[in-house]
């Protein structure tokens, strides 16, 4: 009974004079905040201030919560015109800070806020706030998180979009810091992937003051170009007769890709993981599935739904995937190329976020019936750039826009982040971590590599190192793939801020629902993961990085 009495007196212990100081120092300044107001001069960006929606302190015991105590504050940056929407935000204060703020990217087109509670990706079992960062996170500047991007019909909503709401709801969110704890952040990072991914290479060219330290994943840097380029995919897939490639013929595709190419690196494991020495082999694949020439009329449907074999016409369609886009005028930064995908080297078009399921092309695409590449770019070019929501994007010549080539420029200047002056960030010490899946299926991994190139062009690789680590994954698509990697990104980049120790090879942890629990090394770039023994091929202990 004793030893039960003083286990229960250890279980429930009071807390300490500074940890209850603490709490109820954030506590009162939580319940303050609750309907005020910021002006705008707090916010660099033009708005017209912000507003305080809700401010609750949120207890340890609350269901589903298992971040600790906190308070949750929820506000809305107000916009300059009346027809545009408001940026709603959501910030989380944890009772246990450790001096530390990570704002978290969005999505897609965004369009949800992003509510900071949760664990980071990559990383499942680390959740940000329950580990003492301050998190915040926004809806960009207008609600619903789809292809139908309406909201560029609104000239300030895509402003918002593509810059100013990480501004805007950074330098909030910093006052509303300062008030609670009585002292800013020690370091400012951000993370985010995809439009996130693009969201954390914004802010370091546009904002690099702001921010210590950067993880931006599968970045949509170039995003005009990858838009411009479903769009030229539709046309080769539903405005060119015969074009269109089914699931089973994609599927085929992949399955010819890893007889030939997974043993590369020595292990026979689902897993592509010498991509440049499979690229060596792209002809074979294609010739290997080719349509036979003495054979000119194969049983294909008159939608040219054909998945005997691969015929001229879906060849060419499959060759602007992996050629990528070229343009014959630059965009913003003088970009004018957006890099192909892998397909012949382990990517699967088959996901959910691939190509098309249906052969005709519906009135208004969408990601199943028509593919998230095409679909994206439709609505990009009904909403952003004709601005007229039933224009047909199949009668839109991207090589050749017209009187929509100044419009083009100023969305890639607005929206894209392909500028590789990261001299100030560099200056100010920041630290930036990018890894990308090899097989990604949506952000071309070959564009995300040419960026990195690029910035060794300017900078030097020395340079380049001292501030930047880049891991492509094997395996890894976008968000999916046969191999999922599971590590703490955010750990290493703070490691690295915080203590100089910078990132080398990597060891994550498989959490795709075949293979989970399998290891594999994430190497920097150009190194892949070979198989070097006769050990366990599920231990990133019997692989090492090899040169490609």
């Amino acid at each position: 009974m004793a030893v039960l009495l003083c286990a229960m007196l250890l279980l429930f212990k009071p807390l300490d004079a500074a940890a209850l100081s603490s709490r109820g120092a954030l506590a009162a300044q939580c319940t303050a905040l609750a309907g005020s107001t910021l002006p705008a001069q707090v916010i660099a960006l033009p708005t017209r201030g912000a507003r305080i929606d809700s401010a609750v302190m949120i207890p340890a015991t609350a269901s589903g919560n298992q971040s600790g105590e906190f308070c949750r504050i929820t506000g809305s940056i107000l916009a300059l015109d009346a027809n545009t929407p408001d940026i709603h935000f959501d910030l989380n204060l944890p009772v246990n800070w450790n001096g530390r703020a990570l704002q978290i990217g969005g999505g897609g087109y965004d369009g949800v806020v992003v509510s900071g509670t949760g664990v980071m990706p990559f990383s499942p079992d680390h959740a940000p706030l329950a580990e003492g960062y301050a998190t915040f996170g926004d809806d960009s500047g207008h609600t619903g998180n789809s292809a139908l991007a309406n909201f560029g019909l609104v000239n300030e909503a895509v402003i918002n979009f593509g810059y100013a709401h990480l501004k805007k709801t950074h330098d909030a969110v910093l006052e509303l810091i300062k008030r609670a704890y009585g002292r800013p952040p020690e370091k400012m990072y951000f993370a985010g992937g995809s439009t996130g991914g693009r969201e954390g290479y914004t802010v370091m060219q546009r904002f690099a003051d702001d921010y210590d330290g950067v993880i931006a994943n599968s970045p949509a840097l170039n995003f005009s170009g990858v838009r411009l380029l479903g769009v030229v995919l539709g046309h080769a897939e539903y405005g060119t007769p015969g074009g269109y490639l089914p699931p089973a013929m994609l599927e085929r595709i992949y399955q010819r890709s890893l007889e030939i190419c997974d043993k590369l690196d020595g292990a026979a494991d689902g897993i592509v993981s010498d991509v440049e020495g499979c690229r060596q082999h792209e002809q074979e694949i294609i010739d290997s599935l080719r349509c036979p020439p003495s054979t000119p009329s194969m049983p294909v449907a008159s939608s040219g739904n054909n998945d005997a074999c691969l015929t001229e016409a879906q060849i060419a369609t499959l060759r602007v995937l992996t050629d990528g886009l070229s343009l014959p005028y630059p965009l913003a930064w003088n970009a004018n190329r957006y890099a192909g995908y892998n397909v012949f080297e382990g990517t699967r078009f088959t996901s959910a976020l691939g190509l098309g399921h249906d052969p005709v092309r519906l009135p208004l695409p969408t990601f199943v019936a028509n593919g998230y590449m095409f679909t994206q770019g439709d609505s990009y070019v009904r909403y952003f750039v004709t601005q007229d929501a039933k224009f047909n994007s199949l009668n839109f010549d991207p090589l050749h826009p017209g009187r929509y080539r100044q419009q083009l420029f100023a969305l890639s200047e607005t929206i894209g982040a392909m500028d590789t002056d990261l001299s100030r960030y560099i200056a100010h010490g920041g630290k930036l971590i990018t890894l990308q899946g090899l097989a990604d299926e949506v952000i071309s991994p070959n564009q995300t590599i040419a960026y990195y190139e690029a910035l060794n062009r300017r900078f030097g690789n020395d340079k380049v190192d001292a501030f930047m680590r880049l891991y492509m994954v094997p395996g890894y698509q976008h968000g999916n793939g046969v191999f999922i990697p599971s590590v703490d990104l955010l750990g290493a980049l703070d490691n690295w801020v915080t203590h100089g120790v910078a990132p080398e090879t990597l060891t994550a942890t498989d959490i795709a629902l075949a293979t989970n629990g399998r290891t594999r090394p994430i190497c920097r770039y150009p190194t892949f993961p070979r198989y070097v023994g006769n050990g366990n091929i599920n231990r990133a202990s019997s692989f090492a990085c090899a040169e490609p």
